[in-house]
């Protein structure tokens, strides 16, 4: 037993850490409808998810061409929080967008 090693000395309760692991992570998936217009998809991906135009311009056009679009991978509380944050909107302006969170 070596005498320098703090967790042998007497009088000292030393507690391991227990390793930390990451969240499980969550992908948000917009969906596509015939209603809601193209530039309100664009404009709610700049202002829930932080996109730039461009890769916002991207997802809908995935949206719009194949359905569904990701838009984020985030731990499950923030998933449903965007996701949450999106219908409200939608529904602010009468469109029936939706949104799913899916495990990754």
């Amino acid at each position: 037993m070596n005498e320098q090693d703090p967790r042998h000395q007497e009088g000292v309760a030393v507690k391991e850490r227990p390793e930390t692991r990451k969240p499980p992570m969550y992908q948000v998936i917009m969906h596509n409808d015939d209603y809601t217009p193209m530039e309100f998809v664009v404009g709610v991906l700049q202002v829930v998810f932080n996109k730039s135009v461009p890769v916002a311009h991207e997802i809908m056009l995935s949206v719009h061409k194949g359905g569904r679009g990701m838009c984020g991978v985030f731990p499950h509380e923030v998933a449903v929080a965007k996701m949450n944050k999106v219908h409200k909107m939608a529904r602010a302006n009468q469109f029936p967008l939706r949104c799913s969170v899916e495990a990754t």
